[in-house]
This record gives C-alpha cells, structure tokens and sequence, in this order.
C-alpha cells in the first residue's frame, strides 16, 4: 500500500537534508510526521517488537500504561494517533517512568506527545504513560518506531488501539502502517564478476589502473551502458567496508549526485545519496534504483542497478544525459553500515563527460593537476637543484678555481644558477596549493605548516646572497655562519616537508615505497657528503702544517685539492646520476597517480 501523502511529502524532504548520523541522542521532531528515520535504507517489513497497555478503555485525563519490549534495540519512537486516521497528528501527551532510558518530545503544538530513546545504549523493555486529552478522538492506537541497528529498522509498528466507552468499532484505516513505507525494490545477488568486455564501443567505463581488468583483486571499475530510457551501472573494486561515485558540476565535493554500494555485515546495501560540501553523503531512503545485485568475495565488492535517466520527482538526482566530472571513491564502514571518510582521494576523471554519450574507456587521477605540479617541482627544487648546487659550493673551489664562466669563477656560476632555479622552482611550487584550494587547507597537517617556514627561509637566504659582503669584509666570517646554518635549516625542514606531504590524501604516493625512497635519497646524499669530506680530511694531512697560523693552512690547501681533481669530478658525475634516478623515480610516481 501507499505511503500517505504528506507523509512521504516530509520524508523525502527529510532524507535530502538530516545527518546520516542518524539521532543516536533521540532528539528526532523533524521525523515527527513520517516516523522514519534517515538511514539510508528501507524499513524491516516483519516486526520483531510488540506494543502493549494496561486496558482498553480510556476517558479523557486517564493514564494508560504503555510498554515496548523485545530483543534488544538501540532506538525508538513512540506515538498515540487518531485510529481512524493515522496520518493526523500525535494526540495526547507522555509520562515518563525512567528518564535514563526515555525522553519526552514535543511533536506539532502537542508538547510532550512522543517519546524517543536518549541513547544507542541497547535496551529491551521501556514503559512510560499515555495521557488522554480532553479533545482526544474515540478510538486512539499507539504506533512505535524501533531501530535495532543503525539500518535495521521497523517504523509505525501498530500498537493496540484504546477506545472511549460506548464508542462504535473504529472504521480500519486507509493506510496500512509499517508496511506502508516500505519501497525496496528486489534485491539479487551476482553469480560471476564484471567484466571489460563492450568498454569504449558498447558502454562508457572508468578504470583505475587504466586498462585493469575488473575481475582482478586491484581494479576499481565503473561502468555506464544506456538501455533506452534508462541507464544500467556497474561498480566494482577491492574494498571490504564500501565503494561510492558522484556525479559533479565542478572537481570539488558539494552538490553532487552519488551513490554507494555500502557492505553491511557481509549484505551491500546499494543506496543513493547526496553530498552536502565536505561531509558524509546524506542518505535517500527514498530508493529509485531498480534491479540492484551485488557481490563480495575475496575482498572485492560488486554492485549493479538500474536508474532512470531523468528522475524528475526526486530532488538532488542528476539528469544522465548531461556532462559531469565523475568520483570514484572507496573506504571503511563500521558495524550496521555506517560509513567513514575515505581515506585516500577519490579517483576525479580528468574532464566531464556525458555518460550516455559517445562511449569512452578512461581513466583517472586520486591527485589533482595543480597538487601533483607541486610535488614534482618540490622534488626538481630539493632533490636536484639544491643538492647538487650545494657539493658544488661546499667541495669544488679549489677544482674550478682556474674556470670561469661570464666573468666569474665556475663553481660560483654553477652554484648561483642552481640555486636560484631552487628559489624559482619553490616559489611557484609554493603558490600552486593555494590555487587550488582557495586558501588554507585544514586537513594536511603539519605540511603547509613546515612548507611555509621552508619557503620564508628560502627567500630569506636569496636576500641574504644579494648581499654578500665582499671575501676580505669584517663582516664575511659572519655572513658564510648564516648562510650556512639557514641553507641547512631549510634543507632539513624541505625534507621532513616533503616525507609528510607524500603520504597527504591529495597526493599519497604509494606506501611504503615513498618512503622507503626518500630515506634512500637522504642516505645516497649522506654517504656522498661523508665520502667528499673523508677525501678532503686525507688531502689536507698531506699539507705541511705551519705552527698555529690557520689561515696559512686554509690557503696552502689549494694545490692539494687540485690533486683530486678527477676523484671529485667522478663522485660528482656518479652523484649526479643518482639523483637524477631518484627525481625519476617520484616524477613517475606521481604520474602513475
């Protein structure tokens, strides 16, 4: 039977616009008029709890008791209602006989007409007092609303019904209560997994890793094939708690038509939903799926259902025959379905696309183009450019003393441009976030944190070479201590940057690889350093020392350095080399994004 009208007039609105938490504090008067909870699935239609009183008989200001009991349960709502019209407003008012377990609400301008839990604390048995008014009608039933876990549920559970003396068998309501709200359509389960097959030429699919094939452990896969008026979709991928895609005007979450495939004690449960900005998706109990199927084995979870390409009577629903970016995400869920932020960023198609258009076979990216661009400079700037500008400064003098590059010493030259790249580098790296976001990102941590000291300290020491006393100054000795221990300060915090900002959701380069990585290239760089000092050590033992005059010592170096000369250069080329691997290794990572 039908839903009653304004009823389902309610419910739909409530369901677009009530937390997916549910009301686990009971405080649920927007739920006052359809009884159902928001939690993004169809009502049991069987009930398993029962509704009794102490008579039958009531005259207005008399108490009726009234208990609820049967297996455990975590919430309830409770009413007394016109029998004959079960529709109309709560009538009467409540009396409570524990307040731990039972709370009174106000329901229209009735105050205390329900009763509702005060916690999901599991209870079996509650009893409180039904007050009759003085209008009150002449037949009255009670009705409850009993939630067993967060998406097992019975609404308007009928009750027995009071009447007043004398008054004539009450006429049977138009409705039917808790079967009434019931519009789940048949469930089925899938006997073989999804397949490739038709991508590109029959149907419209996403996959991630481009070209995988969606009976493997590892492929996320979703795929659209128009069948007249309708649209048939599959989604697939390794994940044990739920899989979810949205439909967006635009890259960013908010306002967005999606859908999840939610596994719910080892049952998926396939709702739509709808995402209000960057918190969890609103559920729609209001089911407008048809032929749903699912699977999950191994670790891999599938679902299919059909859906209309033009939904015009259900709010928040896309129309399919227009152009949108597509998510496609994946995470965890708790016990009775409830879902939890993903924890990785969800695979953004690169362009929009028109699902029942020109089929494609494409893939994705879980990092957008202006954060990936921010990494791969910050790796250019701090693995390449700044590492090798700084051995070239700290171990070549001596070797390109004699060299000269448009007037100036090589080592200088070299060191100065490679520097500066590093400033240019960092710098439109360090603007490319904020781009992006808009502002401040208050998800990433200590990263922009740490990225903002980074980027202070490099154009502080930019400044601070522009005004480089001359080599003979008083004030040199001075000037080579700080830049020096702010070139090192900006070194070591440029690389604690970077190990906090592979793992950050926007880009997340495959763990424990990058790390394992960037300990490499922090050790490759060590080793280099130690071994360039060692030989340095050995040279100036060779240096005939001239009594307590350290600065006759420094100068007579110059004609023991040259002396390793080749070894130098060859540890260079080799050191080159090597980064040059290591800069390859995260470009191709953040590619394969």
């Amino acid at each position: 039977m039908e839903l009653p009208g304004l009823a389902f007039a309610i419910w739909m609105f409530i369901c677009f616009y009530a937390s997916v938490d549910g009301y686990p504090s009971g405080k649920i008067r927007e739920a006052c008029t359809s009884m159902i909870p928001c939690h993004g699935s169809s009502p049991q239609l069987s009930p398993e709890h029962t509704i009794t009183v102490n008579g039958t008989e009531f005259k207005p200001g008399d108490n009726i008791e009234v208990h609820l009991s049967g297996p455990d349960f975590e919430g309830f709502f409770i009413q007394a209602r016109d029998a004959e019209h079960l529709d109309s407003p709560a009538v009467g008012s409540f009396m409570l006989v524990d307040r731990r377990l039972s709370q009174l609400l106000t329901c229209g301008r009735t105050k205390n007409s329900a009763v509702s839990h005060t916690s999901k604390a599991k209870k079996k048995y509650i009893k409180v007092y039904w007050i009759a008014p003085g209008d009150a009608p002449k037949h009255v039933q009670f009705l409850a609303t009993v939630v067993k876990k967060y998406k097992i549920f019975w609404v308007k559970i009928p009750g027995p019904i009071v009447s007043q003396p004398n008054a004539l068998s009450p006429t049977p309501p138009l409705h039917a209560t808790s079967e009434a709200v019931s519009t789940s359509h048949p469930v089925s389960y899938l006997s073989k997994p999804f397949n490739a097959s038709g991508c590109g030429s029959m149907k419209f699919c996403i996959r991630n890793p481009s070209n995988c094939d969606p009976e493997s452990a590892s492929c996320f896969f979703l795929s659209f094939q128009q069948e007249k008026s309708s649209v048939f979709i599959e989604m697939s991928g390794p994940s044990e708690g739920y899989l979810a895609f949205a439909l967006s005007r635009d890259q960013w979450m908010g306002g967005d038509d999606a859908y999840l495939c939610v596994n719910e004690d080892h049952r998926v449960h396939v709702s739509p939903a709808y995402l209000k900005g960057r918190s969890r998706p609103v559920l729609d109990s209001e089911n407008a799926l048809e032929d749903v199927s699912w699977r999950l084995v191994d670790g891999v979870l599938q679902c299919s259902f059909r859906r209309s390409i033009h939904l015009p009577a259900y709010k928040g629903r896309f129309n399919l025959d227009a152009s949108y970016y597509i998510f496609l995400a994946d995470g965890e869920a708790s016990e009775g379905g409830l879902i939890h932020k993903h924890r990785r960023q969800p695979l953004i198609t690169n362009g929009i696309y028109n699902v029942t258009g020109l089929p494609h076979d494409i893939g994705g990216s879980r990092s957008p183009r202006l954060i990936k661009a921010h990494g791969a400079l910050m790796f250019v700037a701090w693995i390449t450019t700044v590492s090798i500008g700084v051995l070239v400064a700290r171990f070549f003098k001596p070797v390109w003393s004699h060299s000269f590059l448009f007037g100036k010493e090589m080592w200088f030259q070299v060191h100065r441009m490679l520097m500066l790249t590093t400033v240019m580098l960092t710098s439109i790296s360090f603007v490319l976030p904020f781009i992006y976001r808009g502002g401040w990102s208050q998800q990433a941590g200590f990263h922009p944190y740490l990225g903002c000291t980074v980027m202070a300290l490099t154009i502080f020491q930019a400044l601070m070479a522009g005004f480089r006393p001359s080599r003979h100054a008083p004030r040199r000795q001075l000037f080579n201590w700080f830049h020096w221990s702010t070139g090192t300060t900006a070194r070591i915090l440029a690389v604690v940057t970077m190990f906090l900002g592979m793992d950050l959701p926007a880009l997340d380069l495959p763990d424990p690889w990058d790390t394992y990585t960037m300990i490499g290239f922090v050790a490759w760089h060590v080793g280099i350093d130690v071994l360039l000092e060692i030989h340095s050590y050995c040279l100036v033992r060779k240096v005939e020392v001239i009594e307590d005059d350290r600065v006759q010592i420094l100068q007579s170096l110059t004609s023991a350095e040259a002396e390793g000369r080749l070894f130098k250069q060859i540890v260079l080329a080799i050191y080159i080399c090597g980064n040059v691997v290591f800069l390859i290794a995260f470009l191709a990572a953040i590619s394969q994004i």
